[in-house]
């Protein structure tokens, strides 16, 4: 396939956890009847008309009556391939790996013989280890760790390790170290976790918060990516929010951290007033970690609405040559009594001046469909299992 010369930039946004309705399996991950985007419209709070013009509620199996007789956008619902229901995973999907075998997760807490080593080389302590909501466990462990200097481990429901310290007892450049340690400790298919995650909070007892030095540890991709790809070619590749986290760096040439969802957007509308030519893929992590794991229905369809005004700021800045596609790795349904992520379909919704309006994609069986069509842009090697959409979409 030869290079669409009048696309220079393809904007990758994922706003995490914005699933729209239980996959065929989702009884085998106790997620049945999941509906993120179910959830939330039924909120007085949840207004988005920028993404019911690109097709949203046309997408196949969204039966929420608020279809539109002509998108301005083309439209999918996407199954996820791989086993699993985690953000590392989805993404890694996305950018054209899939996954065979779910991350390792911990329902019981981390071995004794990892907390040893761990231990040993950290020079600390570690309480709780097991599963819990991140702001109830410094509520619970918050006042023994600021009298001991113990750490506060713990994990979800995800393939993940967490270490919580207060921000006066561990500074935030210890805390990192030691996220470092347990990386290097978490690998191999007993202990390889997807994520090791800093927490560090302030505050005094019964006011514990969390601050926004968050800091991801993942995995190296297991495979060639769509990033990769982009970097072999003599491509940009930039980051926004915790993309660069995810995917340990990896062909990711520049990175933006951000504070939230807003200030990842303004970032966002910031880098299309730059000349560059490649992928800007971005985190929108708010969805997720602020709303659906803490059962906030009125606050994730806050969250949709804010966004959906920025992306109206954003759909008028584009140039003729971008591309915008729009996703979600994974569900989060607000409503259900689990406050873990859901096994759901996403949306891809994909707008341009040389992508075609109002096609419906239907149903595909991989996210890395997109990591296909991104390849198909740029004429790159495209050597993943998803199939591309482009060839229905090219005007």
């Amino acid at each position: 396939m030869t290079r669409n010369e009048n696309i220079k930039r393809v904007f990758l946004i994922v706003l995490d956890s914005f699933g729209i309705g239980e996959l065929p399996d989702a009884k085998e991950y106790g997620d049945e009847g999941s509906n993120t985007l179910g959830a939330i419209v039924k909120s007085e709070r949840y207004n988005t008309p920028n993404l019911q013009k690109l097709g949203l509620f046309n997408i196949e199996g969204v039966e929420l009556d608020r279809e539109i007789e002509s998108p301005i956008g083309s439209f999918a619902r996407m199954k996820e391939a791989s086993k699993g229901k985690d953000t590392t995973i989805g993404h890694w999907e996305i950018a054209g790996i899939i996954s065979n075998s779910p991350l390792p997760t911990f329902p019981n807490g981390f071995p004794e013989d990892f907390l040893e080593e761990f231990s040993k080389r950290t020079g600390r302590k570690c309480i709780c280890n097991k599963p819990y909501s991140g702001t109830d466990v410094i509520r619970d462990y918050g006042k023994h760790h600021m009298e001991t200097g113990d750490l506060i481990v713990y994990t979800s429901a995800d393939s993940v390790f967490q270490i919580a310290a207060h921000e006066d007892i561990v500074s935030v450049k210890e805390l990192y170290s030691y996220c470092e340690i347990a990386r290097e400790l978490l690998t191999g298919e007993r202990l390889g976790a997807g994520r090791v995650i800093a927490r560090p909070f302030i505050g005094e007892e019964g006011k514990f918060t969390r601050t926004p030095n968050r800091h991801d540890y993942s995995l190296l991709p297991p495979g060639k990516t769509i990033m990769d790809e982009l970097v072999d070619a003599g491509l940009d590749t930039i980051g926004v929010g915790k993309i660069y986290d995810i995917f340990a760096g990896k062909s990711i040439q520049s990175t933006n951290r951000i504070k939230d969802n807003t200030d990842g957007m303004n970032v966002t509308l910031d880098l299309m007033d730059k000349d560059f030519e490649g992928l800007c893929f971005v985190n929108l992590v708010d969805f997720d970690m602020k709303y659906g794991h803490r059962n906030d229905i009125e606050g994730y369809a806050q969250a949709s609405t804010d966004f959906d005004i920025q992306l109206g700021q954003m759909l008028d800045k584009m140039r003729d040559e971008d591309v915008l596609i729009i996703t979600a790795d994974h569900g989060c349904d607000p409503s259900t009594p689990s406050t873990d992520h859901s096994r759901e379909h996403t949306p891809m919704l994909i707008f341009g001046n040389n992508i075609k309006e109002g096609v419906d994609l239907k149903t595909r069986d991989s996210f890395s469909d997109i990591a296909k069509t991104i390849a198909d842009i740029f004429n790159t090697a495209g050597d993943f299992s998803g199939k591309s959409f482009l060839k229905e979409l090219e005007i």
